[in-house]
């Protein structure tokens, strides 16, 4: 264990994202304890003075990753200023997980009621409580492993999000051990469509309307296999009882996006696909959809995740969306150069160093 302790020092020290060492909080703040926090987990927060009830987005980071540095490089409180929502940052603690992975593949952690879950629940509340936050416009993000946990989060509390936006993650109920993590994360062992939609209606006690999902990933991630965004989609497909066949495919910023509705006509599910995309959060640093800095594991591919969020679940101002899009080409945002796409960093840095130090503590085969 004294080795895989000292690989997880040295992989924080070399792999950490520059917004995530360097980063001033500038617009968050520590939000003071919420409930009990059985997860023991850190938060901050970002929302704009306003008499009115706002919208709020909880977002969870990555392994590795910090709140600040999420928050730079996915652009979300830059959005949440100025079109005048709320954002909510859960952080991991190291203690909880030597990665600062969220425990996505934990039951005592997902299940509602319990562990990280509630933690994050209990934010949530507070928020709503302290600072003007709308409960009927919650919503949930996420990447990697805070993708996982937004998958569990609209599981376990239906009630709580109206909507989540799940990047790069696993399905809900996927894996209840590390070894188990690790096989879904290749995307072998997932549960059938019939079981793994039961898992989520099971969560809770929660009845529907279920939470709009949206789906990112990469097409060529290399640590989260692509397979795992079919089987989110495979879950919520279940939950919603819709046709496989989506009801609309297109090309929107080089992605393609299929939409799942149901006989009402309304939006169930989405699916964002980027081909050529490795393992990140998708941002786009030119035009009028530009959000977030290009870092590790966030990546310039010309769609905006956090944008295009924002945009599905009505939180944009018209007024301030119809301004980016008249500005002068020369006006905008620039980038230098983009991230590279293949998954093959991916591989080859983090994940092979997290998967060679649980090998060489016998924690993995």
């Amino acid at each position: 264990m004294r080795h895989l302790g000292n690989v997880i020092e040295r992989l924080r020290d070399a792999q950490a994202a520059p917004a995530s060492r360097g980063a001033s909080p500038a617009r968050l703040e520590p939000l003071a304890a919420a409930g009990s926090n059985p997860g023991n987990l850190k938060a901050w927060r970002y929302g704009p003075e306003t008499t009115s009830p706002m919208p709020l987005v909880v977002v969870l980071h990555g392994c590795t990753q910090s709140a600040a540095g999420y928050d730079l490089g996915s652009g979300w409180s830059a959005l949440a200023e100025r079109h005048r929502f709320a954002v909510l940052f859960p952080e991991q603690q190291r203690a909880n997980n030597p990665n600062l992975c969220f425990n996505w593949f934990s039951p005592d952690d997902t299940r509602r009621g319990s562990g990280e879950a509630l933690s994050i629940r209990e934010m949530v509340a507070a928020m709503v409580e302290r600072h003007g936050i709308d409960p009927a416009r919650v919503f949930v993000t996420g990447l990697s492993a805070g993708g996982a946990m937004a998958s569990s989060l609209l599981a376990s509390y239906p009630d709580v999000f109206a909507g989540g936006a799940i990047i790069a993650g696993l399905p809900a109920g996927a894996a209840s051990t590390m070894p188990q993590a690790f096989e879904r994360m290749r995307g072998h062992g997932h549960l059938d469509a019939a079981r793994s939609g039961a898992h989520v209606r099971q969560a809770s006690d929660h009845h529907g309307p279920w939470p709009v999902v949206s789906v990112w990933h990469g097409g060529a991630d290399a640590t989260v296999a692509p397979s795992n965004a079919e089987a989110i989609l495979e879950q919520w497909r279940a939950v919603n009882d819709l046709a496989t066949a989506p009801n609309r495919e297109e090309t929107v910023d080089g992605a393609v996006r299929r939409e799942w509705r149901d006989d009402s006509g309304r939006l169930c599910l989405e699916d964002w696909r980027i081909a050529g995309m490795g393992h990140g959060t998708p941002i786009a640093t030119v035009g009028a959809t530009a959000c977030g800095s290009p870092a590790p594991y966030m990546l310039d591919v010309g769609v905006s995740a956090t944008w295009h969020s924002a945009a599905r679940w009505g939180l944009l101002d018209p007024e301030v969306t119809a301004a980016d899009r008249e500005r002068p080409a020369a006006d905008a945002p620039q980038t230098q150069a983009k991230h590279p796409l293949p998954g093959a960093t991916a591989t080859g840095g983090i994940q092979g160093t997290i998967e060679a130090a649980l090998r060489s503590a016998g924690l993995m085969r």
